[in-house]
C-alpha cells in the first residue's frame, strides 16, 4: 500500500513517460496481464491507455489489472492510469519513505 507522498513522487515521475499498453476491445485479456507483469518487473512504472471502445472505464480497468498483476494504482486521469510495482530482483525507483 503506498503514503499519499510516495503517490505524489510516482505521478512526478509518470508525467515524463508515454502509455506503453492500450486497452481496447478485447479487454483484459491473461495475455495483457502478463504482459503488465514483465513491463512492471522490468520498469517499476507503466502507463496504460483505455480507449473509447473498451467495455471499461479508466477506474475499472485500472483496479482489474492491478489485481491481476498485483500491482498498486498510483493514479487514474482521463482514460489513462499508472501502475506501481516493486520488482523483485532489480529495484529502479527509490520511494520516500513512509
Amino acid at each position: 500500500m503506498l503514503t499519499s507522498k510516495q503517490r505524489a513522487y510516482l505521478r512526478g515521475l509518470a508525467n515524463t513517460i508515454d502509455p506503453i499498453f492500450h486497452i481496447g476491445k478485447s479487454g483484459i485479456t491473461p495475455e495483457f496481464v502478463q504482459s503488465v507483469s514483465d513491463a512492471l518487473e522490468a520498469r517499476e512504472l507503466v502507463k496504460i491507455n483505455v480507449l473509447d471502445n473498451n467495455m471499461l472505464g479508466p477506474r475499472e480497468a485500472a483496479q482489474t489489472v492491478a489485481e491481476r498483476s498485483r500491482a498498486d494504482v498510483v493514479q487514474v486521469i482521463g482514460n489513462r492510469f499508472v501502475l506501481y510495482k516493486k520488482s523483485k530482483e532489480n529495484p529502479k525507483i527509490e520511494l520516500p519513505k513512509k
